[in-house]
């Protein structure tokens, strides 16, 4: 038995919540440690993210979709080791340093994940997890968005929405490796900041008229809000991606995306991630080789997350919040 497996308790501290609410709702709470199927791996987690998702499921914003049994669980995206191998996984050891994310489940919060080897990969060598978790749904997210979404090429022009937010800040870096100018709409304190990550113009969202920013080929909308005024930006031929919605106006948000596929000039993709083990593994590469920076804001002790919750809704954030989980 290796030193990492026999550490293994039969419980562990993991952050729950028993109703919706603000960000007091949440607490440390005890549950077992996941069983391990013979086709998962058990991944000691270090660091945690947090994520705009995870607030939406704090307040009962996505109810309809995670229902309403309590306690929830919180947290997508992970870096840690490797605790425990199940039977039929191969390619992966014990010890070995791994991000990743649970796709459509949450509890990533949690000092033990059992996932399937398909959403793991090996975690950049040369970042702390505290750093590495930083970048991981960003970045995942954005070479989605930007790459095979939009198809974004050399010298075409891209609008970030939200471009010092955890994913804004990844798709600034990314598409500047892909070539584009890249303009990018933040607050005003967070404006070198964003030009520090490469973006050839950084404007204050709340001082910017949007009828005056000219024409993009490539929108990417990390905010959710006004996203039909937002689509006018688009220059012939110009695509627009949406990573989120309106979630205070749902119904119509969802609405406005699906019109745009057969009302207007430029559709407006949607979608949500899921990344597997091949784009993980890319984007460990493109951090290794130093594409892609970390973006860590704050990185907030497992039983301060309430705090982490707050700082994420007050605005202003610099790249990621973190849970230092253990």
């Amino acid at each position: 038995m290796s030193e990492i497996t026999s550490e293994i308790t039969s419980e562990m501290n993991a952050v729950l919540f028993d109703r919706f609410g603000p960000p007091d709702v949440l607490y440390v709470g005890r549950r077992p440690v996941p069983a391990v199927t013979p086709g998962e791996v058990l991944v000691r987690v270090r660091a945690a993210g947090v994520n705009g998702g995870d607030l939406l499921d704090r307040t009962g914003k996505v109810r309809l979709v995670t229902g309403r049994a309590f306690p929830k669980a919180c947290g997508i995206d992970f870096a840690g080791e490797v605790a425990r191998v199940g039977s039929s996984v191969s390619g992966v050891r014990e010890g070995e340093r791994v991000w990743g994310l649970l796709g459509r489940s949450t509890g990533a919060m949690a000092e033990y994940v059992a996932v399937s080897p398909r959403r793991i990969a090996s975690a950049p060598e040369n970042l702390t997890p505290e750093e590495a978790v930083s970048l991981l749904a960003g970045a995942t997210t954005a070479v989605t968005a930007l790459r095979d979404k939009a198809g974004l090429q050399p010298g075409e022009r891209l609008l970030v929405r939200g471009g010092s937010g955890g994913v804004g800040s990844v798709a600034v870096q990314v598409g500047t490796l892909l070539g584009a100018h890249v303009t990018a709409l933040a607050g005003g304190r967070n404006l070198d900041f964003v030009r520090g990550l490469g973006a050839d113009d950084a404007l204050d969202h709340r001082t910017t008229a949007l009828s005056g920013l000219g024409r993009f080929d490539v929108v990417l909308d990390t905010v959710g809000t006004e996203q039909s005024r937002v689509r006018r930006l688009l220059a012939p031929g110009g695509r627009m991606v949406a990573v989120t919605v309106d979630f205070d106006r749902l119904l119509a948000g969802v609405a406005g995306v699906l019109a745009s596929a057969v009302h207007g000039r430029s559709r407006i993709r949607a979608f949500s991630g899921n990344p597997d083990r091949a784009l993980l593994s890319e984007v460990t590469r493109l951090v290794e080789r130093g594409d892609v920076v970390p973006v860590v804001d704050t990185v907030h002790p497992l039983d301060r997350v309430a705090d982490a919750h707050r700082a994420l809704e007050a605005g202003g954030v610099r790249g990621k919040h973190v849970v230092r989980v253990a």
